[in-house]
């Protein structure tokens, strides 16, 4: 294979199928991007923290709303009510959180981290640097919706 082939290959193509050129040229290109595993992993135990800690100090609002009359008002218990569910879309959001960043912190611990779930690409570093539990890359996520 030319360099200038495998250079188109190492752009357009999975790291596995990268492997198959033997230029030593692009073999140094196949190895994993400079990263600092230990400040990721820091950074998503921080926000793993966070979300938890969120999820602990608005548990109260999950609560069913009480149908006392004579304590609150109509009007109220519907506010209270509309609270609630907000509340609860809110926890979900927040599970739904946590579980992206349990994940990213596997595939970080499996050598995996950095890489699309779906196609197995590089995921863009800006992209990592906003949201390290991001699990797909650019192109994925598009066609995800």
């Amino acid at each position: 294979m030319t360099p200038a082939f495998c250079a188109a290959l190492v752009l357009k193509m999975p790291v596995a199928l990268v492997a198959k050129c033997r230029s030593r040229t692009h073999i140094v290109a196949m190895t994993k991007p400079q990263r600092d595993d230990a400040a990721i992993e820091a950074r998503l135990r921080a926000r793993r923290a966070e979300v938890a800690d969120a999820a602990a100090a608005h548990e109260d609002d999950r609560r069913p709303v009480q149908l006392d009359q004579t304590r609150i008002g109509r009007l109220s218990r519907m506010d209270a009510m509309q609270d609630q569910a907000m509340a609860i879309e809110l926890e979900r959001r927040r599970e739904v959180e946590l579980a992206r960043i349990d994940s990213a912190l596997e595939r970080l611990a499996d050598g995996e981290y950095g890489y699309c779930v779906t196609c197995g690409e590089a995921i863009e570093p800006p992209r990592l640097e906003f949201d390290p539990a991001i699990p797909l890359c650019l192109g994925c996520a598009r066609r995800a919706g």
